[in-house]
């Protein structure tokens, strides 16, 4: 575990002890109870404790909470907060044994925490208390899937060490083995089985994890002494603060615009090709929203979503006869519910439209601000339930 996060985890839950005692509340069980649930105010701590963490690193998820239903808000948040910190452990491990300890240390959290028994850590206390609320509220009929935390944890700790993406294909295995899944959580915190919205979130959460990539490679290729809190990693990317002089591109794209790495690390921005390169990989990206949104107007114009759902037979997506025979005005019931969850397509657009702006200059300081104007155009979407 990093100083920075030792440090804040200590703060919060000093923050805790200090509450529990002026407020005279002791950390008792109900009979017959589980004796590791946390008190309400470790609870309101913990969401706290997230809500702060998403707004400092990961401010686009930070606005979009609100188009969440209240409900499944706190299972947002916990999901949010945990890809932030397992995405953090490439930015502030160098050694690859203490990397790898620390995912273990999250399979085991996310283990505990699903279970109703969360150790003494934000995330896993609020995640718990989502799980619980989900239960309740479906009669146990709904749960947050163990497996899709754990195929997070997985991708990420196979890309420790930033190695490179042999190609585009791969690079979307990613994308979707990170941010499509913490869709598919979502989703289920909603809960919402549905083969339509699962098929939108897939390709809305690879899109979002080519962007990913593609705004945190200046910080890959020349990265700070130090993490630092700015808006460009809002959408959790992978960045690995010891491994310098990494170009995190397609080698096949790379290859296919004459891009060479030891050319970016030199020259930066103008590097022969890499412009060329970036916008093919952006281009595919803006294509998984275009099929995102052609799926959409299929199902408004009562046809059906065009193409198969390619995940639709993987372990964790399960559905029922229904679903799997649903027309389109029951599937786009499904979407209208699954709206808010779909809602990062329009913070993804936004950031590709500044990247086309600045002619695909990726080093362009601009493209690592905080998009000011994502607020407005959010609530234009979703008011209009446009992705």
């Amino acid at each position: 575990m990093s100083t920075l996060r030792v440090f804040h985890t200590k703060r919060w839950l000093k923050a805790v002890w200090t509450t529990s005692r002026c407020s005279q509340r002791a950390y008792t069980t109900p009979k017959g109870g589980n004796s590791a649930r946390p008190s309400d105010v470790e609870t309101h701590s913990a969401r706290a404790y997230c809500s702060n963490l998403i707004r400092k690193y990961d401010s686009p998820s930070f606005t979009l909470q609100t188009f969440i239903p209240p409900s499944s808000r706190d299972a947002y948040l916990a999901i949010r907060a945990f890809n932030i910190d397992v995405a953090q452990i490439a930015d502030t491990t160098s050694i690859p044994t203490i990397g790898i300890m620390r995912m273990q240390f999250w399979r085991d959290t996310i283990t505990k925490a699903l279970a109703g028994s969360p150790p003494k850590e934000p995330v896993a206390i609020l995640l718990a208390k989502a799980a619980e609320d989900l239960y309740h509220r479906t009669d146990g009929k709904a749960r947050l899937s163990k497996n899709w935390f754990l195929r997070v944890i997985s991708t990420r700790e196979q890309f420790l060490s930033n190695p490179p993406y042999p190609n585009l294909a791969t690079l979307e295995s990613y994308a979707e083995n990170t941010y499509s899944t913490l869709l598919y959580l979502t989703l289920s915190a909603l809960p919402l089985a549905s083969v339509a919205a699962d098929h939108l979130a897939s390709h809305i959460g690879k899109a979002t994890g080519i962007v990913a990539v593609l705004r945190g490679l200046p910080l890959v290729a020349f990265p700070p002494l130090q993490t630092h809190s700015t808006s460009n990693l809002g959408l959790g990317s992978s960045l690995g603060a010891a491994r310098q002089g990494t170009v995190l591109l397609p080698l096949d794209v790379m290859a296919e615009a004459g891009v060479k790495e030891e050319d970016v690390l030199r020259q930066g921005a103008s590097a022969p090709g890499l412009r060329d390169a970036i916008f093919a990989v952006a281009t595919r990206a803006n294509d998984h929203l275009i099929t995102a949104r052609e799926m959409l107007a299929n199902l408004r114009s009562g046809e059906g979503l065009g193409h198969e759902f390619e995940h639709q037979n993987e372990e964790e997506h399960q559905y029922g006869v229904e679903q799997l025979n649903a027309g389109s005005r029951s599937q786009l019931e499904d979407i209208e519910r699954a709206f808010g969850v779909l809602m990062p397509a329009i913070a993804t657009q936004s950031w590709l439209d500044r990247l086309q702006k600045h002619d695909f200059d990726i080093f362009a300081p601009k493209l690592r601000t905080t998009d000011w104007r994502l607020p407005w155009k959010a609530y234009w979407g979703f008011n209009r339930r446009k992705l």
